[in-house]
């Protein structure tokens, strides 16, 4: 039952996003290496498509790493990874959209960036916290008893807000591939090929976060169901 139990809530979870990662791996260095017909860079695209939206205020920076693109809503920043940012490629272009996605999501303050933005600490205290009481409460119940099956079980709940920020961050990325694709077939910017080759990009990274939510809520059920197991064998 518990090698069962395992295989179901991590392996499979683990394997998931192992082929979400290579999937995605694989689809940007494809797209990687077909450049756009009208040269346009990343970082070019989206400039454009932030100044379209009045958003002259945010600033584009090049970052290093491999896919390490994101924006900072708090500074108003969108920062491009160094394949992306001078790359005229069609991956680049799709990523680059996507990041400038965020940006309008912030400035049209979209419900599920607000949210995503202002739980950060509290997941980031509960990554921290959880495991210590699950820990705390799992080693030493023999001495404090239902304490420490409470203590246990704070410590999932409490470890269960990183499942919250899987689940929550999944409509904010879809929306921002919503935009930057819906951006991208109302200008001359890629023809359509060009334009398909962008959706496949985004698919796939879509399917990393997808992934990285099933991963996160079969954990907090696994710890959940291993408690569970432990206080019926009392």
């Amino acid at each position: 039952m518990y090698l069962s139990n395992y295989f179901f809530y991590a392996i499979i979870p683990m394997l998931l996003s192992l082929w979400a990662q290579a999937k995605v791996r694989g689809t940007y260095s494809k797209y990687s290496q077909i450049r756009t017909k009208t040269g346009v860079t990343g970082a070019e695209a989206a400039r454009k498509m932030l100044d379209v939206h009045g958003l002259s205020d945010v600033t584009i920076e090049r970052v290093s790493g491999t896919l390490t693109d994101h924006y900072d809503p708090s500074k108003k920043i969108l920062r491009l990874s160094e394949g992306v940012y001078s790359s005229n490629s069609v991956a680049a272009v799709g990523v680059a959209c996507h990041e400038a996605g965020h940006a309008y999501q912030d400035a049209d303050q979209y419900h599920w960036l607000s949210l995503r933005t202002n739980i950060i600490p509290l997941v980031n205290f509960g990554s921290m916290l959880g495991p210590i009481l699950f820990m705390v409460g799992l080693v030493f119940s023999g001495f404090l008893g239902r304490f420490g099956q409470t203590l246990s079980y704070a410590g999932v709940i409490i470890f269960g807000l990183s499942a919250v920020f899987a689940v929550v961050t999944l409509p904010v990325e879809f929306n921002a591939s919503s935009r930057a694709k819906a951006w991208l077939s109302n200008t001359g910017l890629l023809y359509q090929d060009e334009q398909e080759g962008v959706a496949d990009v985004l698919q796939a990274a879509a399917l990393t976060y997808v992934a990285a939510a099933i991963q996160a809520i079969t954990n907090v059920m696994y710890y959940a169901s291993f408690l569970n197991r432990n206080n019926r064998r009392r």
